[in-house]
């Protein structure tokens, strides 16, 4: 499956209509399985289903290591021929039914980023604070955006995706993802971190077009990422809970401009 389609639409120019090709984001279904068993359905871009999955996997604390996955594999449905079923087969000693209630929590949230009936005060427990004395030079934040912007292929087609990248402290740019959803294209890059042996991600720098949501910053702190930048505002709720998790994070990032929520301290200069 391609990430991209397409399609024919009618552009208007002022008054002018006109008959026209647009390239657009393929929205597809993607059903996650544990087991053989159902765990959610999330709405994708097509690709690197399998970093998706596991990431996924491990920033809502299912498994915590890449050792913990045994096989990744596509379940291919007769009646459409499309690749949107992934089953993650387990390490045997993995007890699933220790997670109270996961299928019916992921399943009645599966419509939002935010998975699961997590809050500040669940995550609190489940995710001790950064003691991270990570630090980044304020040089290498303005180049942040413009190296995430150049890597978005297609973005640059389409105009409709969001990325996440992975930077180290020197602000090169390690793995970028692009997904309909900025949940999806985080869990994409902790996946591929996970599957490359990456994590802990201690000394990285992780940066997401659009806003910082409560989703991200969880996400982030269950893969010990110190950084969390975003070109667009933070919520209060993603505010909170970086404070609380000792994470910095930073809104508005574009060029040298940025507006630093929590721990300001890890920008160094």
């Amino acid at each position: 499956m391609q990430p991209t389609a397409i399609k024919s639409i009618t552009r208007w120019a002022d008054t002018h209509p006109s008959a026209v090709q647009d390239e657009l984001v393929v929205e597809e279904p993607l059903e996650i399985r544990v087991g053989g068993q159902s765990l959610m359905v999330v709405m994708r871009t097509p690709g690197h289903d399998f970093e998706l999955a596991a990431g996924f996997l491990y920033t809502e604390s299912l498994i915590t290591a890449s050792d913990d996955i045994h096989v990744i594999a596509y379940c291919d449905e007769a009646e459409t021929g499309l690749q949107n079923i992934v089953n993650v087969r387990l390490r045997p000693e993995l007890d699933l039914d220790a997670h109270a209630g996961w299928q019916r929590n992921f399943h009645a949230n599966a419509s939002c980023g935010l998975c699961g009936k997590m809050t500040i005060d669940s995550v609190r427990q489940q995710v001790s604070p950064l003691n991270s004395g990570f630090r980044v030079k304020r040089s290498v934040f303005s180049q942040l955006n413009d190296r995430l912007r150049e890597s978005q292929s297609v973005f640059e087609r389409t105009g409709g995706l969001h990325a996440a990248g992975l930077f180290n402290e020197a602000g090169e740019l390690l793995i970028i993802r692009e997904d309909i959803g900025r949940h999806n294209a985080v869990d994409k890059v902790i996946g591929q971190a996970l599957l490359s042996e990456r994590v802990p991600l201690d000394r990285h720098i992780l940066m997401v077009s659009g806003r910082a949501s409560f989703e991200i910053v969880q996400k982030a702190l269950f893969a010990r990422i110190p950084v969390v930048a975003a070109v667009s505002a933070a919520s209060t709720l993603a505010v909170d809970l970086a404070a609380e998790g000792n994470l910095t994070l930073i809104g508005f990032m574009r060029g040298r401009h940025m507006a630093v929520y929590s721990c300001p301290e890890r920008v160094a200069g």
